[in-house]
């Protein structure tokens, strides 16, 4: 059986969203997790789940643009940016949606990547002189990032699985 880039970038997209096999993913990081403790901070400070999961959706959004051929649009200007919202709402409803938005985004961005081919890895990312495969390399390490923050801040409130 050969594997070639793509397979392995799909691979990778499935273990850092959905298929815990060496770390905890992103979806079962976020598993049953209530707007209260998605509002929860963190001791000493820090973001809120909430605040993360935004963050995490405006980065994979701009991704989803761009290998979609649509233009992301302008960034923020400060990284700071994307850690906003809900600070304090005990809104169920929002939340589920914020993780529906989530959910959408990640199964819209593993069909994408599975779409490429060895030659639309090597294109460049955006205006950037980084490859197309290299960005998602990356990002991916981005998301597997973040799902452990999400555990860890899961594990200060006690609604981490023991």
């Amino acid at each position: 059986m050969s594997v070639n880039a793509v397979d392995l970038l799909v691979l990778q997209k499935d273990n850092t969203w959905e298929l815990e096999e060496w770390i905890v993913p992103l979806s079962t990081a976020l598993a049953g997790t209530t707007a209260e403790q998605a509002i929860w901070a963190p001791p000493g400070g820090g973001n809120t789940i909430w605040q993360t999961v935004n963050h995490i959706n405006y980065y994979n959004e701009r991704i989803l643009s761009r290998l979609n051929g649509i233009d992301p649009g302008a960034n923020v200007d400060t990284n700071e940016e994307t850690f906003v919202g809900t600070g304090g709402t005990l809104d169920e409803t929002a939340w589920a949606e914020v993780l529906g938005e989530t959910k959408r985004i990640q199964l819209e961005l593993r069909e994408a990547i599975a779409s490429l081919s060895g030659d639309d890895l090597e294109a460049p990312y955006g205006n950037s002189d980084e490859s197309i495969g290299r960005q998602l390399s990356r990002w991916m390490l981005h998301d597997a990032y973040h799902a452990g923050q999400i555990v860890l801040i899961r594990r200060q409130q006690g609604s981490w699985r023991s």
